[in-house]
């Protein structure tokens, strides 16, 4: 997939744990957005990433943006992934992966053997612009969060 680094964001409009729809426009011209996709709710890497985002949240409300989750995963068990750990951000419900398509994370993986679609670890830097800054894909866990901290704490001391 080429990068999407320097385009306008696809737009998107998705259900959160709550059944509330939420929408790029929504934070347009007033924050950052961390738009991460990610494998699957419950999972040990999708906890640990999860986590290490509510662990740095108020950092980046600092900073002047919000972290949206996404995944394939329903609203209720997006709401159990919450509850179980704490989350003080949405998780957005991509169970059709319309929206893990239009951004290229909606991609064939192996594992044990088994060829399957599903999303690749990924996250999005979008400023109020709607403009992709930075990405990242095929994300490892460890290290990340700090990684997409430090770009926005350049960008804001620009």
């Amino acid at each position: 997939m080429a990068t999407l680094e320097g385009l306008q964001a696809p737009e998107f409009s998705l259900a959160n744990e709550a059944g509330e729809t939420v929408s790029l426009k929504d934070f347009a011209g007033e924050k950052y957005v961390v738009l991460y996709f990610y494998p699957k709710d419950m999972t040990p890497g999708c906890t640990t990433q999860a986590c290490d985002f509510r662990d740095a949240q108020t950092d980046f409300a600092d900073m002047n943006a919000v972290i949206l989750g996404v995944s394939a995963d329903s609203a209720d068990q997006h709401d159990k992934f919450i509850q179980k750990h704490g989350l003080p951000f949405s998780l957005l419900v991509d169970e059709d992966h319309r929206v893990s398509e239009e951004y290229g994370v909606w991609v064939e993986k192996k594992m044990y053997g088994k060829t399957f679609m599903g999303i690749e670890r990924s996250t999005f830097l979008i400023d109020p612009t709607g403009t992709i800054i930075k990405e990242w894909r095929k994300v490892k866990v460890a290290g990340h969060i700090k990684e997409v901290a430090d770009t926005l704490k350049e960008l804001s001391n620009q």
